[in-house]
């Protein structure tokens, strides 16, 4: 598989598995990371997701540079639609998906670290958008989501310029959230993963949906869509466990309902 899956706890984790060609983002791969996410969202028992790649070089190096050199418009689009459909799945999955970049994020790497809900770093990791090397740009999400997260300033620098940054570079422009020596990165994203599913996975998928729409409209669009969900809550039994369990102080059990 070009994807493999394991299961720690109440975390899966997803590897991308092709590191002779730096775990590149070929349909194969596309399609067996929607494969894995279709699984985890049935599966109750996980409640967040990480994706690595698989060796010590790369979480994802790219696209599939051999596929598109000969690509038509058509077979452009289709191959940027594929992208998209996925990267926005990941971005609206209903459980936090965590990258944890082991090594080179680029062009379409980076794209799939940017539609994760958080990102943490190896400090040998580099990031960046190098496409228009390619005499192409980010076609994967990379021109709408990598302003929103760290400026448009910074966005255009790398964009138009193609070149990488350091994970301390990154870590300091707010495009990755912590930075870990290799050795640490994977147990660290587990970990935080971890502690997430301690929480009630309605509020989280909740706060996931409220934060991604943040920028849509204006502010108080957003808090009228925030106060709606928070009385809302207050009809769910992960509420009366958690105030419950806070009155009892013990460990609140909480279910997802």
């Amino acid at each position: 598989m070009p994807v493999a899956l394991e299961v720690r706890g109440p975390v899966a984790v997803l590897t991308l598995d092709n590191p002779g060609k730096l775990n590149a983002l070929s349909l194969e791969i596309l399609d067996a990371i929607g494969g894995h996410l279709d699984a985890i969202e049935r599966d109750e028992a996980v409640r967040a997701a990480v994706i690595t790649g698989a060796g010590e070089k790369a979480f994802a190096a790219g696209a599939d540079i051999g596929h598109m050199r000969e690509a038509s418009v058509e077979e452009g689009r289709a191959y940027a639609e594929a992208g998209h459909a996925l990267f926005r799945r990941i971005e609206e999955f209903p459980k936090p998906v965590i990258a944890a970049i082991n090594g080179f994020a680029l062009g379409g790497g980076c794209e799939l670290a940017l539609a994760c809900d958080i990102r943490l770093a190896a400090d040998t990791a580099r990031l960046g958008q190098p496409e228009v090397n390619l005499g192409i740009f980010p076609g994967w999400g990379g021109t709408q989501r990598l302003p929103r997260l760290t400026s448009p300033g910074i966005a255009k620098e790398l964009i138009f310029t193609g070149r990488h940054v350091t994970a301390a570079e990154a870590l300091s422009i707010g495009l990755v959230n912590h930075v870990y020596p290799p050795t640490e990165l994977l147990d660290r994203a587990v970990a935080m993963g971890e502690e997430i599913a301690r929480k009630s996975p309605l509020a989280v998928s909740v706060a996931k949906g409220l934060v991604n729409r943040a920028t849509e409209g204006d502010t108080g669009d957003g808090l009228e869509r925030e106060c709606a969900a928070f009385g809302d809550a207050f009809a769910s039994e992960d509420q009366r466990e958690g105030m419950a369990a806070f009155f009892e102080k013990r460990e609140p059990r909480f279910t997802g309902r």
